[in-house]
């Protein structure tokens, strides 16, 4: 599919069609675009399950018709057991297990917030029940199992099966689920519907926080019941580029919004509308580079960082950081953070509001625990600390972890408003530069800049190199002209996984509303 959807009520733009179609019920029935997140984001928690869930984190990026954005930052810190000592035995923190389940899941807390927010701005009286009304049917009644969810269990169950809960929830007849068989979730279909009945407080502090901190307890994880009484989300003034072509924002630390935000600062210097497809390949993983160099120095806990991150987005030291990309010739590349499995969404309606979405729970299935009787699989994104002592992100109570997360968003100088992003770790913001580059500049019909060949700067999942990684369709002389340059380029399939599942919408100035899907993905850009 090469061409966007358009609709002139509301857009929503998902990884699988069934939460677009949740999101887009809502905005039907008077909801805000917040709200039809909201309902989004809890389906995509049952449908998508490897991607992302309960147990995981969120971030916001809130465009408002008129006005400054909102970022609301839904991310939990390490619990207040995950200290260095917990870890002696340790040569590192591990991926998978308990140990591994050491932050507090944030998500619910900006649903939370994201509601409260919406009813700031005036939404319509939508009840919880109705948001999470899906998702619960879905959990309770059985959904078809995406491709991408069936690849996922058989490539992790060697690693996760034996982890508590793992196989009972994703197994639960010992073997796989096939593609198109139905796939049922009654622990969380009851957690959601008891979170509709108690609120979503409830998840933090209430009988459903009880329940899970005594079986966190029983399985040795870090994260009292204090803990989750702590969480709230956050809200934060995004990261801004004064760019060329309009305004853009990302998300804050913790996250890397700094290096997609740098990316498009750097090559924004390089004259990208007129570069050939593999100079702009080029440019973007040389600006990466630079990007990443700044993240790695920078970025963790915002309560732990002396520098002022948005000075780093002025004038002067991206004219240095784009002074240094040659044209000749790659610069060495070091080692990338590694993988990641996130669900990026969409969604604006008719009023101007529009939301960009990240929710995630780190690596595919999170640590691979899923909490009894909750149906919950927590995150491992504590496995982003380090145990050195004195490294950026040495592990501590309380301590929030390094993201790869980062929703964007956009106002173009003609008045066009875009929001947009995608999953995949080290490959968000280098996704998210292919599509604002494409759409922005060199003016690529929206559909075509998000299923056009992408690639990854990178180690992503089950891989130990960092080469140039490139979908296949990718232009041969492409692809040569990359090696003669110095990239040490791999081959992927024609559409892959490993770049990611992108999307994207514009408003247009008339009004109407423009969404692209991922191909790569189940997705869908559905309006009315």
């Amino acid at each position: 599919m090469i061409q966007s959807n358009m609709a002139p009520l509301g857009m929503a733009v998902t990884p699988h069609h069934l939460a677009s179609e949740s999101a887009l019920a809502v905005m039907r029935e008077g909801g805000n675009a917040l709200q039809a997140m909201v309902a989004a984001a809890a389906t995509i928690a049952v449908v998508y399950p490897h991607m992302n869930g309960l147990g995981g984190d969120g971030f916001w990026l809130v465009v408002p018709p008129h006005g400054d954005p909102i970022a609301i930052d839904a991310s939990g810190a390490a619990g207040s057991l995950a200290s260095p000592d917990f870890y002696a035995d340790e040569p590192h923190i591990p991926h998978r297990g308990a140990k591994a389940a050491l932050t507090v899941a944030g998500t619910v807390s900006g649903w939370e917030e994201a509601l409260t927010l919406a009813n700031e701005l005036d939404a319509a009286p939508l009840p919880l029940a109705r948001l999470l009304r899906d998702a619960i049917r879905y959990a309770a009644d059985g959904i078809p199992v995406t491709a991408s969810q069936a690849a996922a269990t058989a490539a992790k169950q060697h690693e996760l099966q034996h982890q508590p809960g793992f196989a009972g929830h994703f197994i639960p007849d010992g073997t796989v689920p096939a593609t198109g068989s139905r796939f049922t979730q009654p622990a969380l279909a009851q957690t959601l519907s008891q979170l509709c009945e108690h609120g979503l407080g409830s998840f933090y502090r209430g009988a459903l926080a009880d329940h899970m901190a005594r079986e966190m307890a029983a399985l040795g994880m870090p994260i009292a019941r204090d803990d989750l009484a702590r969480q709230r989300a956050r809200r934060r003034t995004p990261l801004h580029l004064a760019h060329s072509e309009g305004d853009i924002w990302n998300m804050t630390p913790p996250t890397q919004g700094l290096v997609s935000l740098a990316i498009l600062g750097i090559t924004d210097r390089l004259n990208m509308r007129d570069a050939s497809e593999a100079l702009t390949v080029h440019r973007i993983v040389e600006a990466t580079k630079r990007a990443f160099a700044l993240r790695d120095k920078h970025i963790t806990d915002p309560r732990h960082i002396d520098v002022d991150i948005q000075a780093l987005l002025a004038a002067d030291p991206l004219d240095a950081l784009a002074a240094q990309i040659r044209d000749d010739r790659a610069a060495p590349w070091g080692t990338g953070r590694g993988p990641g499995d996130t669900v990026w969404m969409g969604v604006m309606d008719s009023s101007g509001l529009a939301v960009s979405f990240i929710q995630s729970l780190y690596h595919e299935f999170g640590s691979g625990i899923v909490l009894p009787g909750t149906g919950i699989t927590w995150q491992n994104r504590g496995a982003a600390f380090s145990l050195e002592p004195n490294h950026l992100l040495t592990l501590a109570p309380g301590k929030q972890p390094f993201h790869t997360l980062n929703p964007a968003a956009a106002r173009l100088k003609d008045g066009r408003v875009m929001v947009y992003g995608s999953m995949g770790g080290d490959g968000q913001p280098q996704t998210q530069a292919a599509i604002f580059t494409r759409y922005g500049l060199q003016g690529m019909p929206l559909q075509q800049a998000i299923s056009a060949p992408r690639w990854l700067l990178g180690r992503t999942w089950g891989q130990a190199t960092d080469s140039l990684k490139l979908e296949a369709r990718i232009s041969p002389d492409t692809v040569a002209q990359l090696r003669a340059l110095g990239h040490d380029v791999e081959l992927l399939p024609d559409f892959s996984e490993v770049v990611g599942h992108a999307g994207a919408i514009v408003r247009h100035n008339n009004g109407m509303l423009e969404g692209a899907f991922d191909p790569r993905s189940n997705g869908s850009a559905a309006g009315f």
